[in-house]
């Protein structure tokens, strides 16, 4: 008999996981390799090897392997353990919605090899994208291939800035409307967070009601570490526009333009404003704040794990106090992710935070916090590379340790995207039956 390898889902969506099983091969140890061209032209490569018993059979759902890039039985272990041997080309397509075609090759103890390919989508089939060039705004619309009305999620990045385009694509998969909405780095938008105004967002959240007409009105608000503290920020500030908040790692406190701000500002620099006025930040102005962690790696050549910075800022109450961000305000339910390991800022202490500020005054709505144990801040849809725990910041070009490692971020990716999609589907329910 010849050496099968199948995977039950060949070609789908990006967040779908599959299952990988081979049959035919020799007793013994063989070896399962995994190789992914990017489309930004990086080469990506995972291996592991296993012992074959006399049935001939593998099944990656139990089978552990002998060594190998990863040592557990995880049947997705040879796509997030992808390691990068080869640079990027063209960075600017890192992020692009290009789908990921990953071959797998296995070989047996006795020299007999077959393979296979895994393609992972952002578009499902009749999904719509269109860019937005209008009424100032800069983005790109995920459509649904039902006909609307349909429920809205703005999605936001983070301190890198860009236009979110892949968790948008994924959302209208599920029947939002997914807008990717940049708000710096981006065509139209300045090349930096700094100074950004919320009448921005107000005009974005505007144009939604009035050119998507949102299914009941329904409009979730979705961002990443910035994108997550901006997130909270604008469901707090526009609550009568934003039915349900989702904070990725986010903070609980309005921060300075830190390393996303222009090259000559200080990194306490107002990062947004409100009708002229600059909205205070926890680090200008505050006596305790210690940049030494944000600025020194803990080894000399290290990857910077900062977080320990913003601890040090947090101990100056009044600061502390001004730059709370009043979630009590947001009239919906809130969704909080946070990684326990999260080299970039205390995630997880900050949506504990959140949750026992909100339960203290009562809020009306749900409010849940998936606290990830073990991860860092690299927490988004599932089924991607983990592999890259220090990252180069797209803005400031300094390498920063985001913290966690591949398994415990990419079992984070997993069970956080079934809380997303099961938090949206509820909070869209609830928002329905109240009108």
């Amino acid at each position: 008999m010849s050496i099968q390898l199948h995977v039950d889902i060949p070609d789908g969506l990006i967040d779908l996981a599959r299952t990988i099983r081979a049959q035919g091969l020799a007793p013994g140890v063989a070896r399962l390799t995994a190789t992914l061209t990017h489309a930004d032209g990086s080469l990506w490569r995972s291996t592991a090897t296993f012992a074959v018993a006399d049935n001939g059979e593998l099944d990656l759902t139990s089978a552990v392997p002998l060594a190998g890039d990863w040592q557990e039985s995880e049947p997705m272990a040879p796509v997030w353990s992808l390691r990068q041997t080869a640079r990027p080309r063209d960075p600017a397509l890192s992020d692009g919605i290009q789908p990921h075609h990953i071959r797998l090759q296995i070989a047996d103890a006795a020299g007999a090899s077959a393979s296979t390919e895994i393609i992972q989508r952002y578009l499902a089939p009749g999904v719509i994208r269109r860019e937005v060039r209008e009424n100032g705004l800069s983005g790109t619309l995920f459509l649904p291939r039902t006909a609307g009305p349909h429920p809205v999620v703005i999605v936001l990045n983070g301190s890198g800035g860009g236009t979110p385009e892949q968790q948008a694509a994924l959302l209208a998969a599920q029947g939002y409307i997914g807008f990717a909405l940049a708000y710096f780095k981006a065509p139209g938008r300045p090349d930096y967070i700094s100074a950004t105004p919320l009448e921005y967002f107000k005009q974005a959240l505007d144009w939604v009601i009035d050119e998507l007409q949102p299914k009941a009105g329904f409009i979730a608000v979705a961002g990443h570490s910035r994108g997550g503290e901006l997130a909270l920020l604008l469901g707090a500030t526009f609550p009568e526009r934003v039915a349900a908040v989702i904070g990725y790692v986010p903070s609980a406190v309005i921060n300075g333009t830190l390393r996303a701000g222009r090259p000559e500002e200080p990194r306490d620099a107002t990062a947004w404003t409100w009708r002229g006025e600059s909205l205070p930040n926890l680090w200008q102005g505050n006596p305790l704040a210690d940049w030494h962690a944000f600025d020194h790696p803990p080894q000399p050549g290290a990857p910077i794990r900062q977080a320990p910075a913003f601890l040090t800022a947090e101990r100056h109450p009044q600061s502390l106090a001004a730059a709370r961000i009043p979630v009590e305000r947001i009239a919906g339910p809130l969704l909080l992710i946070s990684g326990t390991d999260d080299g970039f800022w205390p995630s997880t202490a900050y949506c504990e935070r959140i949750a026992a500020d909100l339960q203290a005054k009562s809020h009306g709505w749900p409010v849940e916090h998936v606290r990830n144990e073990g991860a860092g801040h690299a927490i988004g849809f599932p089924f991607v590379p983990t592999t890259e725990i220090a990252r180069v910041h797209p803005v400031a070009g300094v390498v920063i340790d985001g913290g966690g490692t591949p398994l415990a971020n990419a079992r984070a990716r997993c069970h956080s995207w079934r809380r997303v999609l099961a938090f949206l589907s509820a909070a869209r329910a609830a928002h329905e039956g109240k009108l």
